[in-house]
């Protein structure tokens, strides 16, 4: 089947209705024992979040801005796959597939498809395409296993040729960088070239032995990642069905599990409001709450987390590098991988969710990447 049927979001009230009811009646644990986040989400913060979606927050707000755009569903190797579709009024515009990863959605991409679309004359402009990952979002949900990273990109690039776009490019941060990753290595006709901000790097003894700065700061944040912050990749590499039950079932839960990750992840100055507002952070949270995505989306870690290691690849590859990046990886160490690095840009903020955090900034590298790769 190549249909590609245009999607249209109208949650039923009772949905709704339903997740301010289990919001009414969340049973608190205690409060945590520390006066910051090294135990979790503490729980005031969680407490004025939920307090937020529950008598404050407007779904349909979302729901409207996410209909305007443009979105489609196709089917591809049998699962349904969720995507918007923005194509630019210039005639020129460049196609590209751009990539979230976990705990984001395509709402990451909400503050940058217009500009990427609709740039000011002279300016570099694209058709946007942004999929939805395989158990994510409004995608269809794996029920067999086989699903994982490699796959992803096979179905990436029938769902370009499937669009009529016969020379594209792809961008992604987190699992969006391991899939676009994986383009690049299947290197699919008509992919001129890829855009990383999570590059993935790996140190040789030498850099051991005598790191440079960068290498210095990249082995830290290594460390202070495997020791406090893989948890949760851990568990959902694992036992993905077993804290499914806790995503799909409690809307607090699933809030606790993924506002930890907005305050550790991205560059702020304590709390994740300085890099996310609420409502951005619950846009995100709804598109895991709504099509009950706990289970589906944490299985992508048991399917591939392995896919996060070097590779090499021949196509042109841009990176921006941003300084509050969970596993950076310094140019040295990304040029062993990528022979044809066209672009390197080192960033002054920023983190994990590029595209969230600094919109105005990422669109910029985009252009100067991909202008390099026409």
């Amino acid at each position: 089947m190549t249909t590609i049927s245009p999607f249209t979001l109208a949650i039923p009230q009772a949905q709704l209705d339903d997740l301010n009811t289990r919001l009414d009646l969340t049973r608190w644990p205690e409060k945590e024992c520390v006066a910051d986040w090294s135990q979790g989400t503490p729980l005031g913060v969680l407490q004025e979040l939920v307090s937020y979606w529950r008598m404050s927050y407007d779904w349909r707000r979302c729901e409207a801005k996410l209909n305007a755009l443009g979105q489609f569903k196709t089917e591809i190797m049998g699962l349904d796959v969720h995507f918007l579709h923005v194509r630019s009024p210039r005639a020129d515009a460049l196609p590209l597939i751009i990539t979230h990863g976990w705990p984001g959605s395509v709402i990451e991409f909400m503050g940058v498809i217009e500009a990427l679309a609709n740039p000011p004359e002279g300016e570099l402009a694209f058709h946007v395409v942004a999929p939805s990952l395989p158990g994510f979002g409004f995608s269809g949900k794996p029920t067999e296993t086989g699903w994982g990273v490699p796959k992803i990109a096979f179905a990436w690039t029938e769902l370009m040729s499937r669009l009529g776009y016969t020379k594209w490019v792809a961008q992604g941060g987190d699992w969006g960088s391991a899939v676009t990753t994986a383009i690049g290595v299947i290197k699919p006709e008509g992919c001129l070239g890829i855009h990383l901000n999570m590059p993935i790097g790996r140190p040789e003894p030498e850099d051991l032995a005598n790191p440079s700065p960068a290498e210095q700061r990249a082995l830290a944040a290594l460390k202070h990642y495997q020791d406090w912050d893989a948890g949760y990749s851990k568990q959902q590499s694992t036992r993905p069905q077993s804290v499914g039950y806790g995503l799909v079932d409690s809307p607090v839960g699933l809030a606790g599990w993924i506002l930890e990750k907005m305050w550790a992840w991205t560059d702020n100055s304590g709390s994740p409001y300085d890099a996310l507002s609420k409502d951005q952070i619950l846009d995100n949270l709804m598109l895991y709450w709504l099509p009950g995505t706990g289970a589906s989306s944490a299985r992508l870690y048991w399917e591939s987390f392995g896919a996060f290691a070097p590779v090499e690849i021949t196509l042109p590859v841009a990176v921006s590098a941003y300084p509050k990046e969970i596993l950076p990886t310094p140019r040295k160490w990304a040029e062993r991988s990528f022979k044809n690095l066209v672009h390197w840009g080192e960033m002054e903020k920023g983190g994990h969710f590029a595209a969230w955090e600094r919109p105005a900034e990422f669109v910029s590298e985009l252009r100067t990447a991909f202008a390099l790769m026409r």
